[in-house]
């Protein structure tokens, strides 16, 4: 019989939690027990493959037997509980942005950089990047492993999703109260987002940046493990699931529009959906409840030598707790016995 292993999930009652137990669950990983930390909701029951789960408080002796812990909570729960989980003996998968740029963490995207898992044993933890780290990585690492990127101009266009449960009740009430002529309320965003965009996320940081844009380009050139140069613009927009991007990107050899399809194409991760004469293209609503980028809109920048723009769409949420999860996978594989 092969060998099952223990998991603890804190935050299993948060969006990104909950996918987490249903990609286990698709995927069949061999959980042995499971335990579900909340910081709300403790004694409510859920379910792993049809049995209950009690949700429990979490403290430092909820780790004890696990040989993974996934956090899947806010960076300062990660921050406060990681080391105590690492102390027991599970390694640590975290989801949140409190460990992504430590030296000794690797920052993992499994299809992009899976030999940095090895260097887990600095710390007992991984990290998983932002949501639009995994898509831009996913993206660039083919067009990067064939033309070195010099350079790369991003704009996102994030879904309230990524604030989490209470964002996405923030935009249906606030849509619910315009439709009716109310006054709107707001509690987790600085502006109204529903029929609004709002261009800024996190707090700020120098020069005008937001702090979330510079953890992306800081994020992604550790994940890539290369120096290209990149600026982010980032957008939050009245959308309840989902992360769209557009990307300019400048190489050093001159890539095509046939060979970065096909390189797209071929790579894991990606899905090419790139014919706009038929109206097919990325979208958010087409790319929800899929592990896969969708990637199209790919064309020349005819102001660069080498430049190509191309358009991303994926499910924000799924694409963090599936990292998560193949990380794991990963891990069981090639790491631990």
């Amino acid at each position: 019989m092969s060998r099952k292993w223990n998991m603890v999930l804190v935050g299993a009652m948060g969006e990104v939690g909950g996918q987490i137990i249903e990609i286990l669950e698709e995927r069949d990983f061999p959980v042995g027990k499971i335990r579900y930390i909340s910081d709300s909701g403790v004694g409510e029951v859920m379910e792993f493959k049809g049995k209950p789960v009690m949700v429990e408080e979490l403290t430092r002796e909820s780790f004890a037997g696990a040989d993974i812990a996934f956090f899947a909570a806010g960076s300062a729960l990660a921050r406060e509980f990681s080391p105590a989980a690492a102390a027991s003996g599970a390694v640590c998968i975290d989801v949140s942005s409190a460990w992504r740029m430590e030296p000794d963490v690797p920052l993992v995207v499994p299809e992009v950089n899976p030999h940095a898992i090895a260097r887990y044993t600095g710390k007992g933890i991984i990290a998983v990047p932002n949501c639009v780290t995994i898509q831009l990585a996913l993206a660039l690492k083919p067009l990067h492993d064939f033309g070195r990127i010099r350079r790369v101009v991003v704009s996102t266009y994030q879904a309230v999703s990524g604030a989490g449960k209470s964002a996405i009740a923030e935009l249906h009430v606030q849509t619910i109260d315009l439709m009716n002529s109310r006054p709107v309320k707001r509690r987790v965003f600085p502006h109204r987002i529903a029929f609004n965009c709002i261009p800024h996320t996190g707090p700020c940081a120098e020069g005008g940046y937001s702090r979330d844009e510079m953890r992306i380009t800081d994020e992604t050139g550790k994940v890539m493990e290369s120096d290209l140069r990149a600026t982010v613009t980032t957008v939050i927009v009245p959308v309840f699931y989902g992360l769209s991007q557009a990307v300019n990107i400048e190489t050093e050899k001159k890539i095509t529009v046939a060979k970065a399809r096909k390189l797209l194409a071929d790579s894991h991760g990606c899905k090419v959906v790139d014919n706009p004469e038929k109206g097919l293209y990325p979208m958010p609503s087409e790319a929800a409840g899929q592990d896969l980028i969708h990637v199209g809109r790919i064309r020349e920048d005819q102001s660069l030598e080498n430049g190509l723009n191309i358009w991303l769409a994926g499910d924000d949420v799924r694409n963090r707790a599936t990292s998560a999860v193949r990380i794991a996978e990963l891990l069981i594989e090639r790491h631990l016995r």
